[in-house]
């Protein structure tokens, strides 16, 4: 692509080069930048681009994107190095947006589940092929194109994977939006025919600082939608909802201004949940394959965001019944065992409230615990997990999670201040495959042990070394050697 194509609705302040040059790549990291790229340098998440310019030049960059001026090189000078990255990248890959229509969902919880519960309803309603993008997978149909790299990718790897989705016949991309995307314009461009906001809780203040500012990254999403659906039962939902910049609709349980609305809920112990969806004057009964008052406000959103996208209310209810559970979320692992064990992705205060409060609920015996908390992440939160882990449990084990950089003792000692010890007995074991082992050992009939905090992951970070593990397998390796097999 030439360089004057690659920059086109991009505000250009200066330009070192033959415009009709030909571009073979683009990135923003420095390391991809081979001869015939161009590197944009942007500002990212903990870290600026423009920092590493000279190592862009020296790994061979044919063109150079910033916001400084360097007129000893092939280079472009531009306003925003964010916003430019996002359309250079969008122009190189034949802007495949603007041929698919873009669902984006943000919030602090729920946003993978209503993710796959939307992708299904479009599926299923619709006939529609729907791309996926999100904390799981990236897929284009039934197809899984890779393992995510983040919730929502750098524009380079974002615009790349929609050209595939468009490649591959998908009309229809649903796609987890984080407050990281948003505040730095990594999904710039991007026009959202629809914008979902599921709930907002701590997390992320290591990054955001202030509550405020975390939501007001996540507000950015309805200036580039056409229309949202907000959990109105949400504080901060509800107060962003009268003075939004595009068309809204409400759901929710409680909310007066509510258009679609859950009722005459039950729950089948673990089995999962049922409910009345409301609309107008049309009322379907819901069945859900999973617990939790968390999972109706996921079900409401996805059927809500499928109003706005042509689907029939009646056929949007009608598709959610068969929606499957999602990996690592409420997610049973059974050798036969007499007692149950979740893995679960619950990471913040909140969700880790919402879980175990729910499996108290359907269980008969003791509640074991499991948790940890990530390194380099938000330490304030450390604590209130804690704190609400130790709640509802009988026996609580705090181990480890991904620590990063950071040492795991540290970390759980910033852990241990929120639990009261004499309440809830603790039991601290920084091994993970050994405080699994432990925790599924001690279990008996009626028991309930819940994982929290990796669920789908299928690695541990430790001193930026990823390896292998999953919860899942390390529950049925620790079953076997009980006696249980799957």
């Amino acid at each position: 692509m030439q360089i004057k194509e690659l920059l086109r609705g991009v505000p250009v302040l200066a330009m070192h080069c033959d415009p009709e040059a030909e571009i073979t790549g683009v990135c923003c990291d420095s390391r991809q930048a081979l001869p015939g790229f161009a590197f944009i340098a942007s500002r990212r998440v903990g870290t600026d681009g423009h920092d590493y310019i000279d190592a862009a030049r020296e790994t061979g960059a044919s063109l150079i994107v910033s916001q400084r001026d360097l007129p000893d090189c092939a280079s472009v000078q531009v306003a925003d190095g964010n916003a430019a990255l996002a359309q250079i990248c969008a122009n190189f890959y034949g802007n495949p947006a603007d041929r698919m229509q873009i669902i984006g969902i943000t919030g602090t919880k729920g946003k993978s589940t209503t993710a796959f519960n939307l992708k299904h309803i479009l599926t299923k309603a619709l006939g529609a092929k729907v791309g996926l993008i999100g904390t799981v997978w990236y897929m284009a149909g039934e197809e899984i194109l890779c393992d995510s790299k983040n919730s929502t990718p750098e524009a380079p790897l974002l615009h790349e994977t929609l050209a595939k989705m468009a490649a591959r016949g998908c009309t229809h991309v649903v796609m987890e939006v984080s407050s990281h995307s948003l505040d730095v314009g990594r999904v710039g461009g991007i026009r959202f025919a629809s914008a979902i906001f599921t709930n907002l809780s701590q997390d992320h203040l290591d990054y955001h600082l202030t509550m405020e500012n975390y939501l007001a990254a996540k507000a950015k999403i309805f200036s580039m939608a056409g229309c949202g659906a907000l959990n109105l039962d949400d504080a901060a939902a509800a107060g962003l909802y009268p003075a939004l910049p595009c068309r809204a609709v409400g759901f929710g349980l409680n909310h007066p201004d509510a258009a679609v609305r859950a009722e005459e809920i039950s729950y089948a112990e673990d089995a999962g949940a049922s409910f009345t969806a409301v609309y107008g004057g049309e009322r379907h009964r819901v069945r859900l394959s999973s617990a939790g008052q968390f999972m109706i406000y996921n079900a409401l959103a996805a059927i809500t965001a499928a109003l706005e996208l042509g689907v029939s209310f009646r056929d949007a209810c009608a598709a959610m019944c068969t929606a499957p559970a999602v990996p690592g979320r409420l997610q049973h692992v059974d050798a036969g065992q007499p007692f149950r064990v979740l893995v679960d992705y619950a990471h913040t205060p909140d969700s880790v409230r919402q879980i175990s409060e729910t499996a108290r609920e359907f269980t008969s015996g003791r509640l074991i615990s499991l948790f940890g908390c990530g390194g380099n992440r938000d330490r304030t939160k450390r604590p209130l997990m804690g704190e609400a882990a130790a709640r509802y449990a009988d026996l609580l084990i705090v181990t480890t999670d991904n620590p990063r950089f950071e040492e795991p003792d540290d970390i759980i000692a910033d852990i241990l201040p929120g639990i009261d010890r004499d309440a809830c007995p603790t039991e601290v074991i920084p091994d993970r495959r050994a405080a699994i082992a432990r925790a599924v050992s001690l279990a008996g009939p009626g028991d309930t042990v819940l994982i929290m905090g990796k669920g789908h992951e299928t690695y541990q970070e430790v001193r930026g070394v990823r390896s292998h593990f999953d919860d899942a397998e390390e529950v049925l390796s620790a079953l076997k050697r009980g006696g249980w097999h799957a």
